[in-house]
């Protein structure tokens, strides 16, 4: 039988790709984390869905597979399904189910979402960084901020804050404040396309001591990075073509 493992983007209806929509709508069950499955199944009212809670990964993906081995199934992840998704575990732990089908579908990342938001802070080199130390050690997180600040990328965070680490997101920011100016330009968006959307374009400075959460992407400019008519872009050099 069939697993698809779907990304379904910010949350919002509107957001969701076509192929998203399909896979679900030909899938029999959903299988995803709490959160993320009270967003579906307002869109997907009559659909079974099973849900897990945080860091029952595993659970989750071997509740899909079993039940992927007898009808098809759809494991949803917010934004894309590769980026931070369930996509690489699926396919890891699909070894053991050689008789299902897993299909990875993609999905609109906040970095892309929350981008187009704040205006168009990625058109150039980015690197993508989540500041969750759940799975990847805290020490390697902050190589990882040192050399991308260094190889000045426009940066953005996942995950920069939760109640155990409120502090990370100013930790961060001393990180790159070594290296760029207090007045970089940088954004964030909280809620990206779902009721209480909000966004702001600050300083570095101000940024460090601005307390965000879990539903947070945050953004931070490289040395070209301008705020135009109130939008956060950074050019990629059209201009001396």
């Amino acid at each position: 039988m069939k697993l698809y493992v779907v990304g379904f983007g910010c949350g919002s209806r509107s957001g969701m790709t076509i192929e998203a929509e399909t896979a679900i709508e030909k899938s029999s069950l959903i299988v995803g984390y709490t959160v993320y499955t009270e967003i579906i199944k307002n869109f997907f009212p009559d659909k079974k869905i099973i849900s897990t809670g945080m860091r029952h990964e595993r659970e989750r993906v071997k509740i899909a597979l079993e039940e992927a081995k007898r009808q098809t199934v759809a494991l949803v992840c917010s934004g894309d399904s590769v980026v931070y998704g369930m996509a690489g575990l699926a396919l890891e732990m699909s070894v053991d189910y050689p008789d299902v089908d897993v299909e990875v579908v993609s999905g609109v990342t906040s970095a892309i979402s929350g981008s187009s938001i704040l205006g168009s802070p990625i058109t150039c080199d980015f690197a993508v960084i989540s500041l969750s130390d759940l799975l990847t050690p805290a020490e390697k997180i902050i190589r990882r901020i040192e050399y991308a600040t260094k190889a000045d990328f426009t940066l953005v965070f996942y995950n920069p804050s939760s109640k155990n680490r409120a502090y990370y997101l100013k930790k961060a920011c001393n990180i790159i404040l070594e290296s760029r100016p207090p007045e970089t330009v940088c954004g964030f968006v909280r809620n990206i396309g779902r009721n209480g959307q909000e966004s702001r374009i600050l300083t570095l400075a101000q940024l460090r001591e601005t307390q965000v959460d879990m539903f947070t992407t945050v953004f931070i400019g490289n040395s070209e990075t301008v705020v135009i008519n109130g939008k956060m872009v950074t050019p990629r050099g059209y201009r001396n073509g």
